[in-house]
This record gives structure tokens, C-alpha cells and sequence, in this order.
């Protein structure tokens, strides 16, 4: 299973240090950085350069371009429908753009997702109602070959 094999990809990188603009596993990452270490592991190739980015992302010009970066290569998906290894877009505050990404581990009872945040390694946290109610977009990687 797709779902499956991109959690399990995920959860490779726990433990990895954070590391802003950081793509390594075991040495550094960011949540950016850990999907798309993901996507490699994954899929091959990441579909297009990452330009470099500063910890407040797109805020004072109010893009959404992680957002918009998902919608060129992931495809999306209804909130209802989750499955292990989709990508959680998340808003952290409220009137901010969204910046920050998980991959999903677990759904229904239990639910949970790994991802990288400032001051922690990459871990895999419970997906409870403070998390959730953050979501702002769910995706899937693309079909795998």
C-alpha cells in the first residue's frame, strides 16, 4: 500500500535532529524538509527546486506558497477521507498562512503524524483535536509506479 509504505518512510526519519531548510535524514531536517526526504525515498527526484526560506515562510506578503507548492504536485484530498501517509497542511495560528506539514502514521482511534518543529527532532505525535483543528488542507503523494 502507497499510504503504508510513506508512513513507514517517515517514521525512518524519527529522531532526526531539526534543522531549518535541512533535508537529511539522521542529520537535520525541517517538516519541509522531511517530506521531501520522503518524496526521494519514495518517488525519486524531487519535482523542483526548493528556494531558500526564512522561519517566517511567506507571512508578511500573506502567500500561501507551501500551499500552492502542494497543489503543483500532491494531489488533494477530502478531510474525511484519510489514510496513513497523507500530507497534513496545517495553519499554526490563526490569520497566519499555512507553514507547516505532517505525514499521517495512524487514522481513526489512536490517529497520529510525523513531523519536524523547531526545537524537536522529528517525532510522531497523537493527532488530537488541538492538531486537527490546525489542518487546513490534506494531500496524497502521487500514484507510485
Amino acid at each position: 500500500m502507497t499510504g503504508e509504505r510513506i508512513a513507514h518512510a517517515a517514521r525512518g526519519w524519527i529522531g532526526t535532529p531539526y534543522r531549518h531548510q535541512a533535508s537529511v535524514k539522521g542529520a537535520g531536517t525541517d517538516c519541509l524538509g522531511l517530506l521531501r526526504g520522503v518524496w526521494r525515498e519514495v518517488l525519486g527526484a524531487e519535482p523542483e527546486p526548493v528556494p531558500a526560506y526564512t522561519c517566517d515562510w511567506a507571512e508578511p506578503g500573506r502567500e500561501e506558497l507551501l500551499w500552492e507548492a502542494a497543489l503543483r504536485h500532491l494531489v488533494v484530498k477530502p478531510p474525511p477521507a484519510e489514510a496513513p501517509g497523507d500530507v497534513l497542511l496545517f495553519r499554526m495560528r490563526d490569520g497566519g498562512v499555512a507553514k507547516h506539514l505532517g505525514l499521517a502514521g495512524r487514522v481513526g482511534a489512536g490517529a497520529s503524524f510525523i513531523h519536524a518543529y523547531s526545537g524537536h527532532a522529528v517525532v510522531e505525535s497523537p493527532l488530537s483535536l488541538p492538531w486537527r483543528r490546525r489542518i487546513v488542507a490534506r494531500f496524497a503523494f502521487p500514484p507510485i509506479d
